[in-house]
């Protein structure tokens, strides 16, 4: 069970470009994976992945980050013996972390060259060059994060987690408390304080906002399937 997340700088960019940057998040983790499981000096093997695409927190917040299932191993090169990871190691973090980084900030460059970027309110200062390579540098130097475990309850119980979000958005009805005087409060779960189930409450026009964040782009296909899969 892997995931990537994109930097919080990028956050309000990518909500103005959703779709292309929802895009060149799958892409570049994708080709991240299977790049490295590839390589002889890693795994050797093509693997295989099902990604799943998040944007949000329990808070709501706007939290874009991709959900990958990936075989513990692959097919060699010659197509005719299987390939096993170890245990519990498949690809080294630091490195996916790093490759990642630089696949998704070619792409991103790619994008902004060819005029294929939306710039408005915080982020309309980003449409001149410099501001935008100044960004970029930033973003080579910061570390981008990448989560990889081993399923705790086998595979079958991540894509039983994950099924849980493919086909509804944000929030479920079950967490939905009350809405009282033009405010809505609601449970959540905050992963910074032991995973306590918390309460919070907020405007109409602000719950609004967060849920309507991460309403896909018409016909974007939020599961997709790599290599073996």
């Amino acid at each position: 069970h892997m995931v990537f997340t994109l930097p919080e700088k990028l956050r309000p960019l990518t909500l103005r470009n959703r779709r292309r940057v929802y895009e060149l998040l799958f892409r570049s983790a994708s080709a991240t994976l299977l790049q490295l499981a590839a390589d002889p000096k890693r795994l050797g093997a093509q693997i295989g992945l099902t990604a799943v695409l998040h944007t949000w927190g329990q808070n709501l917040l706007f939290h874009p980050h991709l959900h990958c299932v990936v075989t513990g191993g692959g097919l060699a090169a010659d197509g005719n013996r299987w390939v096993a990871a170890r245990q519990d190691y498949l690809l080294p973090v630091k490195v996916m972390g790093r490759l990642f980084r630089g696949k998704f900030l070619h792409g991103l460059q790619q994008l902004y060259e060819a005029g294929e970027l939306t710039f408005s309110g915080s982020t309309v200062n980003l449409a001149d060059v410099k501001a935008f390579a100044a960004l970029r540098d930033q973003l080579y130097r910061c570390d981008w994060v990448v989560y990889a475990k081993p399923p705790f309850g086998g595979a079958e119980h991540v894509y039983r987690y994950l099924g849980r979000y493919t086909h509804r958005v944000a929030i479920s009805n079950s967490r939905l408390i009350a809405m009282e005087d033009d405010r809505v409060r609601f449970h959540y779960k905050d992963y910074a304080d032991g995973n306590q189930t918390k309460q919070m409450t907020l405007s109409v026009e602000e719950f609004i906002r967060r849920f309507l964040m991460h309403v896909l782009p018409k016909r974007f296909v939020r599961i997709r399937h790599y290599g073996l899969m």
